[in-house]
C-alpha cells in the first residue's frame, strides 16, 4: 500500500496552535501569514483493517515556496439524457428503486458525433473564460481519465483543440474516481516546484462505454462529463490550496474494476505462429465490475478519516469548512461521510441526481455548478474528497477563488 499526504498552510486567523514548529507530516505556521509548503510521500506498512483498506501517514516532509489558487471552472455533458424510466425499459428496476438506493435520476451518455475530447474542451474553455486566461497563457494541461480515447493519453489532444500555441506540456492522469483530487494536487506540486502559473486540471470520463447494460447493478449508476478548473500560482499570503491527504490499495481492486481481456485466438493462426503465446491475443477492457456492498463499506469508513486527516494537517476543523464536495458515486455514501463529520445537510454539495456517477469529472462538475449559482462564493472553503477504482481514495482543502 502505498500513500502521500501534504500540507498547505492558509493564512486563517483562527488556529489550534499557539506555536511554531513541525505538525505531523508538515510544517505548522501559526502566524497570520504564512509562506512555506510541503509535499511529502511516504510508503510504510500499517495494520490492515477488515476492509482491505490500511491509511498511513507521511513522515518525510519537502519545503517549497509559492502558492496556489483556483480562479476558474467549467463543466459539459452530453446532449442525451437517460431517465430512470428508460432504464426500466431494457433491464429489471424502476425509477423509486434506483433513486431509493443511489440518489439518482437521470444521466447523460455520449451519442452521435459527441466525443470525451470534445467535452473536455469544451470544460476547460469555459475555466479559462471565468479565469480570463488565454490558452496560450496555459503552462500545463491535465486530462484526469480512466477513459481516454486515445492509448496513449487524451491531454495532447485536448491541448491541440484549446489552440495552446506555445506547447505547454500535457498529460493523462488515471485514478478513476480519485482523478481530480490527485489532479489538483499534481498542480499544485507543479506550482510550488516547477515555476508552473497556470494550469489547466480537466476530470473527463465515459464509463458508459465500459457498462454491461444489461446489468442493473451498475448500468444505473455511472454518466458521462467533463468538468474542469484553473489553478493559478500565487504570493504565499493568497494561497488557497491548504492541505491533502492521498491513499491506495491495491488489495480492494477486487471490488472494483475493469480488467483487461483477449479476444479468442484464431485457429490458423495459431498453426503457423513461432510458439504457442505468439502473436499475442488482441487485448480490450471488460466491463465494469463492482461489489457495491464493500465500496460503500470502504468509502464511510475511510473517507472520513482521510477528510479529518487533511483538516488537521491544515490546522483546521469541521468548523472552517464551508462546504462537502465528495465524488457523487452514491447519496447514501454522501450522507454518511456528513453525517460522520457532523456536517449538515445545507453545507453538502450533491447534484448526484440529474447526472449519476460520471467519475473524475463529478468534483468539477459539482463545483462549477455550485460556483455559477453563487451557492459557492470567493473565499468559501471547501473539503473535497474523491475515492474509487484501485483503490484509491483522497481529500484536499481548498478555498474558492
Amino acid at each position: 500500500m502505498a500513500s502521500a499526504s501534504g500540507f498547505f498552510s492558509p493564512s486563517i486567523p483562527s488556529r489550534n496552535c499557539s506555536s511554531t514548529g513541525f505538525y505531523r507530516s508538515g510544517f505548522c505556521s501559526y502566524a497570520g501569514i504564512v509562506d512555506r509548503v510541503f509535499c511529502s510521500t511516504n510508503v510504510a506498512d500499517t495494520e490492515k483493517h477488515d476492509s482491505g483498506v490500511s491509511p498511513v501517514e507521511s513522515r518525510v516532509p519537502r519545503l517549497v515556496g509559492k502558492g496556489c489558487k483556483l480562479v476558474g471552472c467549467g463543466s459539459a455533458v452530453p446532449k442525451l439524457q437517460i431517465s430512470n424510466d428508460d432504464l426500466a425499459k431494457i433491464v429489471d428496476t424502476s425509477d423509486e428503486w434506483i433513486s431509493g438506493r443511489t440518489g439518482i435520476r437521470n444521466r447523460h451518455v455520449l451519442s452521435g458525433k459527441e466525443s470525451l475530447t470534445s467535452l473536455a474542451v469544451e470544460a476547460a474553455s469555459k475555466a479559462l473564460q471565468m479565469a480570463q486566461v488565454e490558452p496560450d497563457d496555459v503552462d500545463l494541461v491535465l486530462l484526469c481519465t480512466s477513459t481516454a480515447e486515445e492509448l496513449f493519453g487524451g491531454a495532447p489532444q485536448i491541448q491541440k483543440e484549446l489552440g495552446c500555441s506555445s506547447n505547454p506540456l500535457a498529460y493523462d492522469i488515471t485514478a478513476a474516481c480519485s482523478g481530480f483530487v490527485l489532479g489538483l494536487v499534481s498542480a499544485a506540486c507543479h506550482v510550488r516546484g516547477g515555476g508552473f502559473r497556470n494550469v489547466l486540471v480537466i476530470g473527463a470520463d465515459a464509463l458508459s462505454r465500459f457498462v454491461d447494460w444489461t446489468d442493473r447493478g451498475t448500468c444505473i449508476l455511472f454518466g458521462d462529463a467533463a468538468g474542469a478548473v484553473l489553478v493559478q500560482a500565487c504570493e504565499s499570503e493568497e494561497d488557497g490550496l491548504f492541505a491533502f491527504d492521498l491513499h491506495s490499495d491495491g488489495e480492494g481492486a477486487r471490488h472494483l474494476n475493469a480488467s483487461i481481456r483477449y479476444e479468442e485466438t484464431n485457429g490458423s493462426l495459431v498453426t503457423n505462429c513461432l510458439a504457442y503465446d505468439f502473436p499475442p491475443r488482441r487485448a480490450t477492457y471488460s466491463n465494469i465490475h463492482m461489489n457495491g456492498k464493500e465500496v460503500f463499506r470502504f468509502a464511510a469508513r475511510f473517507v472520513p478519516l482521510s477528510i479529518e486527516s487533511a483538516l488537521e494537517k491544515a490546522g483546521l476543523s469541521g468548523s472552517h469548512i464551508d462546504w462537502l464536495l465528495l465524488h457523487q458515486a452514491n447519496q447514501r455514501i454522501i450522507d454518511a461521510v456528513a453525517a460522520r463529520l457532523e456536517l449538515s445537510q445545507e453545507r453538502v454539495i450533491s447534484n448526484i441526481a440529474n447526472y449519476g456517477n460520471t467519475s473524475s469529472a463529478s468534483i468539477p462538475l459539482a463545483l462549477d455548478e455550485a460556483v455559477r449559482s453563487g451557492k459557492v462564493r470567493t473565499g468559501h472553503i471547501i473539503a473535497s474528497s474523491g475515492f474509487g477504482a484501485g483503490l484509491t481514495w483522497g481529500s484536499v482543502i481548498f478555498r474558492w477563488g
